[in-house]
């Protein structure tokens, strides 16, 4: 006798979040546009057929997302989020998902390389004057150190992701971006216990300085190439520390933040 399958519960979405979904859809295809009102919380009641209250709810999802935004007590209007917002989330996934350092590097070859290259090709006054005051930052932090200073580590690392997101705005590719940033997020608590171990601020500042003659001679090849060696001593010196390629990445015992933007971080700096 043939033995029936089992299947599992479907499981139906609240319908608030049908509410969520139906709105989201309408925004990805284009018949909602950014600065578009909603329509009134009555009439969504009425075309959804729903309470007013389920409407709000899927329209505070709406809100938490990005996709939505209130002007005061004026009617919601469609919203663009934020690409660092939103791969804030991606840096969680990243951890849940028990990535590796090695995995994360990688994908830092891929990405970083690809930057620096469109930054070359690209690159404009107004970029590199932004690029040049970040290596004037970074420069005095290393003077500081090597007088014997006490090192600031969190904000020679704050200044490390600056220098790469300036890069990756240059670039002008917002895909390229968006996959940048929570792998560069994610890099923030290995730089933290790296630099003071094996002092290489000086080092880190000198690459910095090639992408950036890279970028203000135009020469795309070379940008792509001096990024290349700089993200491959980032996995040499990991490796020095004794930190193993392989394990998965710790949100606690790397002491990364997992609640802020880079834009956030920038703010405060």
């Amino acid at each position: 006798m043939q033995q029936e399958h089992g299947f599992n519960r479907i499981e139906r979405a609240p319908a608030y979040r049908l509410v969520y979904d139906a709105i989201e859809r309408e925004i990805l295809a284009g018949r909602l546009r950014v600065g578009d009102p909603l329509p009134a919380e009555m009439q969504l009641a009425e075309q959804f057929g729903v309470n007013r209250s389920t409407v709000r709810e899927g329209i505070r999802l709406l809100e938490q997302s990005g996709l939505v935004e209130r002007d005061g007590g004026k009617r919601p209007r469609i919203s663009l989020p934020h690409y660092l917002d939103l791969a804030s989330s991606a840096s969680r996934a990243l951890i849940l998902h028990s990535v590796t350092f090695r995995e994360l590097w990688e994908a830092s070859m891929v990405l970083e390389p690809a930057i620096a290259e469109d930054a070359a090709r690209h690159a404009n006054a107004a970029g590199l004057a932004e690029l040049s005051a970040n290596l004037a930052a970074m420069e005095a932090s290393v003077v500081r150190f090597e007088s014997g200073a006490e090192a600031d580590v969190i904000e020679f690392v704050r200044l490390d992701r600056v220098f790469h997101e300036i890069l990756a705005t240059i670039a002008g590719n917002r895909v390229l971006a968006l996959a940048h940033e929570p792998v560069i997020s994610l890099f923030i608590p290995a730089g933290q216990l790296i630099l003071p171990r094996l002092r290489t601020y000086r080092r880190v500042l000198e690459a910095h300085r090639h992408i950036f003659d890279c970028l203000n001679a135009k020469d795309h090849a070379k940008a792509r190439l001096w990024m290349h060696k700089h993200m491959d001593d980032f996995r040499r010196a990991y490796e020095m520390t004794a930190l193993s390629l392989d394990d998965p990445l710790d949100a606690v015992s790397l002491g990364v933040s997992l609640g802020g933007s880079a834009a956030r971080d920038r703010e405060k700096g």
